[in-house]
């Protein structure tokens, strides 16, 4: 925290001139001096030899005193390393010489010296050794602390007055004993469940159960502060623990579901450790809202969706939502340092269209990742959470063991958040009873951490030793409070579970009607002309003091004809008028991606850049006045935190069109994770329902096998129980009435929306405005033009771009009148009814082919050729023309790439007999 030109950096005999040269300055002009330094000649010894008239201080004293204060800056850096923060007593604390006053050249002689020093926010005069006892009690006692990776001066001082404040007030009786309480709480309900269902996994908190207070503490100290909402995300490990003794979920809910005896839904539901909550708990402030979001079993990934969550509750409350809405992630100390999640989650903290004003983060740190436990083999730095460093997130260390310590931990960390709306992390360090489920033994891999465990009496034990020797609760009155909630978990045993209620509060989202399983339902997304051309006209006018680039120049004039009707519409003009309808009708518009204001390939142009001035213009903020938010944000380059992200914020806002886009499609395969555990399965596990969009670029343009594929293949695999829609559109009017529909309809299902490159300007794949103004989003478009239907010798079908590829080889071939092609503009729900009403039109011909330009074993072919040998055509029997299987999606030669589109458009006309 010191620079190198302050006095606790100067302590050589080469630095005395350098020293004595400073001193003269703040006698003459002390403004002219940092504040460190003023503070350093503020000494009482200093300041007495220069009201004496003394100006020639030795260099001796100088040195003292700058040595103190180097002292003093020693442990604020590394005192950490001196903590006593091990239970188990495993890692016993390191030695290091620069804590030692004679480090420093300080003598014995010097302990009973006084000197001036600025502890805490207050600066006064002190004996050396006193001034040692309280370093050590402020930064090696059961807490640490990590703030020297800070840089703001105000952040710095505040945590300074927190930590070295010598008059903190200790924990009332009351307090204490409610502490005791949650905590033993923790430690029956596991004791109750290891003994009555043996063997069953439940991922137990016991050696960190102080958690369960702390999360008591936190709740109450925020709600406090004003805060009315809290969502939680965490991973297995204390889970079931935090569903009963914080968010209050009957116990006989939770023992229905160990005894399998729980209520079966129409999805395929999740583990008991999965599960997600909410409820409204009351504190002494007044009521807060909880929701401990659902989570798979990959961890940290949830983090991300959480804060997605957060971001949606925030909004919804308008200015002050960050001080309504809290996010809080309980991390394992093995997840934490190993999964890059947390890194992209830390790098969004402070983004603007991704903050949320802090993050609370608590680290159970139970010292051990399933087997592995040696700090070489765990990462490559010290703690498990220098990762928070990179957002100068303060870091607190603390002794799971000592409840105070770990509650005063949170009371600081929440006050943080309130003033300085940043992340903070608390890592409690504690231990892991069990192995990492109940069925494994962790004494084949751990045997001397497990003797030390073995040896441990147990956190609650512990402090109620703590309790009894100050008189505040007698052996006698804890073990009549565990017989009290022994009792009360044997009778919800005994009864059935209460019924489960969704726990309303007064800014929960609307999901009436939303949740129609029934894709039939109609809905109408056309727009009068005048609409359109209003919509148009603002769209494509900016204010007289806004200076566009002259490419922007071009793209608004030819939108203004395209609203006119005088040019077929784009596509990026097609998405602004969905736009613009869309927050005009009241439904928010958040769109985000890598290059999602402009559009990777230059095609949205959402923001105006001025060219001379460093502001931008959105003109979908300016439809109306009253309107809906529109809101786009070029992300940080990631693609797995942003997708759960923006999933997670689609789950909180039912009534937005949630948008994420990926820079090329072939990248969205970074987040895997996000899709395969939350998006495509979200609702059959936990009956989560989610509108997000999601904008893939695929087409194959000869860029090559990482700008080519968006992987359809995969995604339609996920398909199933209709639990997303999956398009692949070949005109803009499409790409209208898909965006409209997604908020318009009675349902909230993930639409991904395969999306070619090529045809964003390609004249044949714009629309006229009557498509806009007429019609709806087609599953199938069959021939424009009607054909003499005995003629017809061969049927095609095909999705997406090389559609035009198709009907250009068509033509060259003058095949028109012989071959009919059919698109198949959304591929799941698969539209079997839509193709089987298209295909009657050819009842006498036989020959029938699936087109794509992916390879055999990619694209749609293997995902839906069950469902094309189920269609009533004569003769099903359908034959593959596209690139062969390939294990690249794509060849990196533009000769190849030529060849293979000549190679199969030829496959699909041969061998028609005319």
């Amino acid at each position: 925290m010191e620079n190198m030109t302050s006095p606790g950096t100067l302590l050589s005999g080469d630095n005395a001139t350098w020293l004595e040269d400073n001193y003269q300055t703040w006698l003459r002009t002390p403004d002219q001096l940092t504040e460190d330094w003023r503070r350093f000649f503020l000494s009482p010894e200093l300041t007495a030899q220069s009201a004496s008239g003394d100006s020639n201080v030795s260099s001796a004293t100088l040195k003292k005193q700058a040595a103190v204060m180097q002292l003093i800056n020693a442990w604020r850096t590394q005192g950490h390393l001196r903590a006593k923060l091990d239970p188990l007593g495993l890692n016993t604390p390191a030695d290091v010489p620069s804590l030692q006053p004679g480090f420093w050249g300080l003598s014995e002689e010097d302990l009973l010296q006084e000197f001036s020093v600025t502890f805490g926010s207050h600066t006064t005069q002190m004996p050396l050794k006193q001034l040692i006892n309280l370093l050590e009690q402020a930064w090696a006692g059961s807490q640490a602390y990590e703030i020297a990776h800070l840089e703001n001066r105000e952040e710095i001082n505040w945590l300074l007055s927190r930590i070295e404040s010598s008059n903190a007030p200790q924990a009332d009786a009351q307090t204490c004993i409610a502490r005791f309480e949650k905590l033993m709480a923790a430690e029956t309900l596991e004791r109750y469940l290891h003994t009555r269902y043996v063997g069953q996994k439940r991922f137990s908190l016991e050696g960190g159960e102080s958690a369960i207070p702390a999360l008591d503490t936190l709740t109450k100290c925020l709600r406090a502060q004003g805060v009315e909402e809290v969502v939680i995300g965490m991973a297995h490990r204390g889970r079931l623990n935090v569903l009963v003794n914080l968010l209050n979920k009957d116990p006989a809910q939770l023992f229905a579901e160990f005894e399998g005896k729980q209520t079966i839904g129409n999805g395929s539901g999740d583990v008991k450790y999965h599960m997600g909550y909410s409820s409204n708990l009351e504190t002494p402030a007044g009521s807060l809202h909880v929701a401990l979001a659902y989570n798979p079993s990959h961890l940290e990934i949830v983090n991300p969706v959480v804060l997605g969550q957060v971001r949606a509750r925030q909004e919804r409350r308008g200015e002050d939502g960050q001080a309504k809405v809290v996010g809080v992630l309980i991390h394992g100390d093995s997840a934490l340092g190993g999964l890059g999640v947390n890194q992209t989650t830390f790098n969004l903290s402070q983004t603007q269209g991704y903050g949320t004003g802090g993050t609370l983060h608590l680290v159970i740190n139970n010292q051990i990742g399933f087997t592995t436990s040696r700090l070489q083999d765990m990462r490559s730095s010290r703690y498990c959470t220098d990762i928070a460093k990179m957002v100068a997130a303060p870091v607190i260390h603390v002794n799971g063991d000592d409840v105070d310590a770990v509650c005063q931990a949170i009371e600081l960390a929440c006050d943080w958040r309130n003033t300085f709306r940043r992340d903070i992390i608390i890592d409690i360090c504690c231990f892991r009873k069990h192995g990492h489920n109940e069925s494994d033994e962790p004494r084949l891999t751990q045997p001397q951490m497990y003797q030390a465990v073995d040896a441990h009496p147990g956190t609650r034990t512990r402090y109620g030793e703590c309790l009894a020797r100050r008189g505040l609760l007698s052996q006698t009155q804890q073990d009549e409070m565990i017989s009290r909630y022994r009792g009360w978990l044997d009778s919800c045993q005994k009864r059935d579970p209460q019924p489960l209620k969704p726990a309303i509060h007064p800014f929960s989202a609307n999901w009436n009607g939303l949740t129609n399983p029934r894709w039939s339902s109609p809905v109408s997304t056309v727009l009068p002309r005048q609409t359109l051309e209003a919509y148009g006209e603002i769209i494509s006018t900016l204010p007289p003091d806004v200076v566009a680039h002259p490419t922007i120049k071009r793209q608004l004039a030819l939108r203004q004809e395209m609203a006119a009707g005088t040019q077929p519409v784009d596509w990026g003009m097609a998405e602004m008028l969905a736009y613009a309808s869309l927050v005009d009708a009241g439904f928010g518009v958040r769109l985000s991606g890598e290059d999602s204001g402009r559009g990777t390939f230059s095609h949205r142009h959402a923001v105006v850049h001025h060219q001379t001035e460093a502001r931008r213009y959105l003109p979908l903020q300016h439809i109306r006045s009253g309107q809906a938010s529109f809101d786009v944000y070029d992300s940080v380059l990631n693609e797995e935190a942003l997708l759960a992200f923006e999933y997670g914020y689609s789950t909180s806002a039912p009534q937005q069109l949630v948008i994420w886009e990926a820079q090329f499609g072939d990248f969205a395969n970074g987040a895997q994770v996000a899709i395969d555990q939350f998006i495509c399965s979200g609702e059959t596990k936990w009956d989560r329902y989610s509108g997000l969009t999601i904008l893939l670029p695929h087409g194959y343009d000869g860029q090559g096998p990482e700008h080519s594929s968006a992987r359809p293949e995969r995604w339609l695999q996920l398909c199933a129980e209709n639990n997303m829609q999956v398009v692949m559109p070949s005109e803009s009017a499409q790409m209208f009435h898909l965006l409209r529909g997604q908020v318009l309809r009675p349902m909230r299902k993930p639409l991904v929306v395969v999306m070619s490159k090529r045809l964003l300007r390609f004249k044949g794949a714009m629309s006229e405005l009557s498509a806009f103004t007429d019609g709806a989003f087609k599953p199938v478009i069959t021939e424009p033009q009607p054909q003499n239907a005995s003629q017809i010798k061969r049927v095609i079908l095909c999705s997406g771009q090389v559609y035009y590829d198709v009907l250009d080889a068509r033509k060259q071939r003058g095949l028109d009148d012989d071959v009919a092609i059919v698109r198949v503009e959304q591929l799941y729900p698969f539209p079997a009814a839509e193709l089987n009403d298209v295909l009657a039109n050819w009842p006498e011909c036989n020959e029938w082919i699936w087109l794509q330009e992916e390879p055999e074993n990619q694209g749609a072919w293997r995902q839906i050729r069950h469902e094309l040998a189920a269609l009533k055509i004569n003769h099903p029997y359908w034959h593959y023309a596209g690139r062969p299987a390939a294990a690249a999606p794509a060849t990196g030669y533009g000769r190849v790439h030529k060849q293979q589109i000549d190679e199969f458009l030829a496959a699909a006309f041969a061998d028609i007999q005319l």
